[in-house]
């Protein structure tokens, strides 16, 4: 196993994950990619419900996976019956 101190997660800043910029959760993401721990993470993050944030590359919002974060203002987009 690849040691924890060698994850971008712990290597860069921690802010990056729970940014409030959806150009830098899209950058947070990125950096999961190559990480060997990725979907331990992800699954961690899905047992545990967590809240926010980037987690195995996944973008969380009140605890379920999200596409990406919608800009603050822009009205939520309804779905066709």
């Amino acid at each position: 196993m690849t040691p924890t101190h060698l994850t971008p997660c712990l290597t860069g800043d921690p802010e990056t994950w729970f940014a409030e910029s959806p150009d830098v959760l899209e950058h947070a993401k990125s950096l999961c990619g190559p990480c060997p721990l990725r979907a331990m993470c992800l699954q961690g993050a899905l047992e545990r419900g967590e809240p926010w944030g980037v987690w195995g590359g996944e973008l969380f919002d009140r605890g379920r996976v999200i596409t990406r974060k919608r800009t603050v203002g822009r009205p939520r987009k309804d779905r066709a019956a």
